[in-house]
């Protein structure tokens, strides 16, 4: 397996952050990031929809903790807004690789609902990149995504869960597959030391 920092994200994942920034932040505050963060090649210039190399982990994780540093204590409600339409571009622009499209899922039980789509985000994630371990826990009558080679966090280190991407992300996911919003909560994070990044789906709010 290819180093954490090395391991290198797609172009078409790339695209996809990029887009979903712009469509949050805008161009002036997408454009003083990616200044910020080593990336300004992207600026008006996003790489291709395809499956080629694009930038490594490492980048990947200061882009976001640029986001973060940029609008102080609002980055993390931000990142979270970039993750759900970061899901919304899967579902629109790549919902085959994604697995999702024809699926009848108002036949299934909501918590079937759940699994399903969690699973197809690391099965989307995992077709990407073979590099990438992401799987869906369902022990203890908990559902949680789990990652061990989450990008977002590498090479950073915190004493708090920081992958809020990747809350807003799957939190859009439960609900577009359930109609419902759920509460998501990051329990371990690399960045923190942990073995692995996991998300547990929580309560549906109501």
């Amino acid at each position: 397996m290819a180093g954490m920092e090395d391991r290198m994200i797609i172009n078409s994942l790339v695209r996809q952050a990029l887009t979903s920034a712009q469509e949050v932040m805008g161009d002036h505050g997408l454009n003083t990031v990616l200044k910020t963060c080593g990336l300004e090649r992207f600026i008006g210039n996003f790489p291709p929809n395809d499956l080629q190399p694009s930038i490594q982990a490492s980048q990947y994780a200061k882009f976001n903790e640029a986001i973060e540093a940029f609008y102080g204590r609002g980055g993390k409600g931000i990142l979270r807004r970039i993750g759900k339409a970061s899901f919304q571009y899967g579902v629109r622009e790549q919902s085959a690789l994604l697995g999702v499209a024809g699926v009848a899922l108002k036949l299934l039980p909501e918590k079937q609902r759940i699994k399903f789509i969690l699973n197809a985000v690391a099965d989307a994630l995992k077709k990407t990149n073979p590099d990438v371990h992401a799987h869906l826990d369902d022990s203890n009558n908990k559902i949680a995504y789990v990652e061990s080679t989450c990008a977002i966090c590498t090479g950073r280190h915190s004493e708090t869960p920081i992958c809020h991407l990747y809350l807003g992300s799957l939190g859009e996911a439960v609900l577009w597959a359930t109609g419902r919003e759920y509460e998501i909560i990051e329990t371990h994070c690399l960045a923190k030391g942990d073995e692995y990044c996991r998300f547990e789906v929580g309560e549906a709010r109501a």
